[in-house]
């Protein structure tokens, strides 16, 4: 059986992590990376050693000794794998679960090993849906301007579930995305009424309604910076 996690440094040190500050380090990382999923570092990646008579030779051995062939890699270190691929990645970036998975299910670790792995990185803190849905409505608004449908529809492609998402999105409040909504249209009313106002109309509603603005708040939105601009 594996070794318990409270012995494992890697894991354990999760633990004594602030709730707050693992939160703002997620909002500091989803920023710095500029992609949602960074590629698996260990996709991809071939790895030679020794030379083609050894490699011949551990063929030669595997080969005289049955047991060898029909025995596969041990639950302990199949866990240890898994581990590893999953640390590794989180080391690079926060990751929800369900990537995570995908990660190991590409890497032919058994889904039972998986589960029992990421269950217990979930345990300790290392794994956290909610904090790391959080910190994305957070970037993605500030950042991209996304609205509050956009984002719920980004976090659920994501594998978020359904009771994180809506406490995610719910930081995002009708002012908070009138204000982003009004910003986003303030840097484009300028090169958009050369086409005239109506022109003008269709580009930023089209614009705010692929950013995840409901359609009420786009016409709103729109129809005041047109105005705006016409009687300044």
């Amino acid at each position: 059986m594996p070794a318990d996690h409270r012995d494992d440094p890697g894991i354990a040190a999760g633990q004594d992590m602030d709730r707050a500050a693992r939160l703002a380090l997620l909002v500091q990382q989803i920023a710095a990376v500029g992609s949602d999923h960074p590629s698996d570092p260990t996709e991809g990646r071939s790895r030679t050693s020794g030379s083609a008579a050894g490699r011949s030779g551990r063929a030669r051995s595997r080969a005289a000794d049955p047991a060898t062939t029909e025995q596969g890699p041990t639950d302990s270190e199949q866990e240890a794998a898994a581990k590893a691929i999953c640390l590794r990645l989180l080391t690079i970036a926060p990751r929800p679960r369900s990537r995570l998975e995908q990660a190991l299910r590409r890497k032919e670790i058994p889904d039972d090993v998986a589960e029992r792995v990421l269950d217990r990185l979930t345990e300790v803190g290392l794994i956290d849906d909610a904090a790391y849905a959080q910190a994305y409505v957070r970037t993605k608004h500030r950042d991209r301007g996304l609205g509050r449908s956009a984002l719920g529809h980004e976090l659920r492609r994501l594998g978020i579930d359904k009771a994180a998402v809506t406490d995610a999105v719910d930081q995002v409040d009708g002012d908070d995305e009138r204000e982003r909504a009004t910003q986003l249209v303030a840097k484009r009313i300028g090169p958009a009424m050369a086409a005239g106002p109506d022109a003008a109309r269709r580009r930023l509603m089209a614009f705010l309604a692929r950013r995840g603005y409901s359609p009420d708040l786009t016409i709103s939105v729109v129809e005041q910076a047109v105005d705006s601009y016409r009687s300044a």
